[in-house]
């Protein structure tokens, strides 16, 4: 099992402020920077740690998740973030690539690219395009890094590549040119479907396992759902990746269940004759 903790690894406390996050990043990732601890493996892993916690910290959803498996497994709780988070998760949506540039540009560091492709080998990749008024750049993480704790994939091989979080017209631009640049297919992610779960007032109350037939997606399956107790009439359970499948290799979509508590007999006569 992992120990691994990312406040720890800041040296901050769990109440620091955003701004605190990014200060102890800052300070730790100029001590521990490969330029500065050439031929150092403790220092290059170090790194990698310090840039991990600072990517999970300093964005507010992934912070927030991460603080309630804390809280919920404590020491456990990496090893628990990680069977659902890829690195590509951990680093998409992440201002690391700005400071690791801030750095070049004051100190002559090399560049972010470099100092990525050097930690993470194969798995890591960048990217860029021009054309007239328009440039983009950035980076992405490959299989290796794809793979889930404790997960294996029977498509290891092939090569799966992360979303380009993009609006939608913008992003489809830019999936046009890096296809025609590179040939390289960006992938695309499965749409989310929606249904209800029909539960009694006992199961609603007091959590259970349901049977769900699953229909939306070629031949029908049956599914056991855990239902979490005093869920609510109206109320979503999310099942993760089982929506419309994605798009080349794009991951699926999720299947968000609308809960729908039946009545009692006699609340039913009790409505039919309410005046």
């Amino acid at each position: 099992m992992n120990q691994k903790d990312f406040y720890e690894i800041l040296g901050i406390d769990r109440a620091a402020s955003q701004q605190a996050i990014k200060e102890a990043y800052r300070k730790l990732a100029f001590q521990y920077h490969p330029d500065r601890n050439k031929g150092d493996p403790a220092a290059t892993e170090k790194m990698k740690d310090i840039n991990e916690a600072y990517a999970v910290l300093s964005d507010v959803p992934k912070r927030r998740e991460y603080d309630l498996l804390r809280s919920q497994y404590g020491s456990s709780a990496y090893d628990r973030f990680r069977q659902t988070h890829t690195t590509d998760d951990i680093f998409k949506g992440s201002d690391i690539n700005q400071i690791f540039e801030e750095f070049a540009r004051t100190f002559g560091f090399r560049s972010f690219g470099d100092i990525f492709r050097e930690s993470y080998g194969s798995e890591y990749r960048s990217f860029e395009f021009r054309r007239p008024g328009m440039f983009g750049r950035g980076f992405i993480f490959y299989p290796g890094s794809q793979k889930r704790v404790g997960e294996q994939s029977a498509q290891d091989s092939q090569l799966q590549m992360p979303e380009i979080p993009f609006p939608s017209v913008f992003g489809k631009v830019i999936k046009f040119f890096l296809k025609k640049l590179t040939g390289i297919e960006m992938p695309e992610r499965g749409k989310d479907w929606y249904d209800t779960i029909s539960l009694s007032p006992e199961k609603a109350r007091d959590g259970a396992e349901v049977e769900y037939s699953y229909k939306k997606w070629g031949r029908p399956k049956d599914l056991m759902v855990k239902i979490p107790s005093k869920v609510r009439d109206g109320q979503r359970i999310r099942l993760r990746r089982m929506g419309s499948p994605g798009k080349a290799g794009g991951e699926p979509g999720d299947l968000y269940l609308q809960v729908k508590i039946r009545r009692s007999l006699a609340q039913r006569l009790k409505g039919l004759f309410k005046t």
